[in-house]
């Protein structure tokens, strides 16, 4: 715990340094929800004094201040800084104007996040072509680079609490594969991606692991995986999925032995992108995923 601390707190200070490199127009902004486990950076208020010391930061020439000229209003920053261990980490950016929250903002800061954010951008420039119905992905208000970081600012979408039904879960993943070859995927269809709407469409962010060239209905398999994973260890997660598969998949037309196969599928592409990540957060393949591999060889 106390190395993560350590990871987290130099990870979210070297994203400061890089976010607010100017020298001018000092401004106030607290570490929070305490300075020796930061998740995240905002502008101080003044009930932040029991919460830790001001930390004062130039906005002229920052990030800040290139969000406010692209979206042509005065904007304040909330920086959500990602665990420094994920492959996928990046600083994501609440962006907000006088009324609230205006827009989210990702920034590539690394290779691979740089790859993340354009592949997030292509997907939803994509996704803006086809008349979705039953999905609703945020809108691109502006991509581009600024002191050689990737940013993406996207349109906040309207989410609220309340559980997903089974019935709009499945139409979105059909909606998503599209009609025709090859199918599509999100590519990361978990609980925490997606909220129903008011209006009966299902929300959804977090576009970078788009893709196609899938087995139909492989979101509906990773969506039921990291249900598992939830409540389970790893290892006791995969069988799960395995053998939830065919009633999973039935509503996409696969049969038993299908289903079971397209699982196995789904479980080793999961695995390559851990592997091609350089990041095993399920920890090593031959502990969760090898024995079942090995033992439904004839699925493979």
């Amino acid at each position: 715990m106390r190395s993560d601390a350590h990871a987290r707190v130099r990870y979210l200070r070297q994203t400061i340094d890089a976010l607010f490199p100017g020298s001018g127009g000092y401004r106030p902004y607290t570490l929070l929800p305490h300075p020796a486990l930061p998740r995240r950076l905002a502008p101080r208020r003044w009930w932040h004094a029991a919460l830790g010391p001001r930390l004062m930061l130039p906005v002229e020439d920052s990030i800040e201040s290139h969000l406010g000229e692209v979206l042509g209003a005065r904007v304040r920053a909330v920086l959500h800084a990602r665990p420094a261990r994920r492959a996928n980490r990046k600083p994501v950016l609440e962006v907000r104007d006088g009324r609230g929250l205006l827009a989210y903002a990702k920034i590539g800061d690394t290779p691979r996040a740089r790859e993340l954010v354009q592949a997030e951008a292509a997907a939803l420039a994509a996704l803006a072509d086809r008349p979705l119905k039953t999905v609703m992905p945020p809108t691109v208000l502006h991509h581009g680079s600024w002191r050689g970081l990737e940013v993406l600012v996207l349109s906040p979408l309207p989410a609220r609490s309340g559980k997903v039904p089974e019935r709009l879960l499945v139409e979105a993943v059909k909606e998503i594969a599209g009609d025709g070859e090859p199918y599509a995927w999100h590519g990361d269809l978990t609980p925490w991606n997606i909220a129903p709407s008011a209006d009966g469409r299902l929300l959804v962010w977090d576009w970078e692991r788009y893709g196609t060239g899938v087995p139909y209905g492989f979101d509906a398999l990773h969506h039921l995986f990291h249900r598992c994973l939830r409540r389970m260890d790893p290892a006791t997660a995969a069988r799960a999925c395995l053998a939830r598969a065919p009633r999973t998949m039935a509503e996409f037309g696969l049969s038993a032995h299908e289903a079971r196969r397209a699982a196995l599928h789904y479980l080793i592409t999961l695995a390559d992108r851990h592997a091609a990540d350089g990041h095993e957060p399920l920890g090593p393949t031959g502990r969760w995923l090898t024995p079942l591999v090995d033992y439904e060889e004839s699925l493979v």
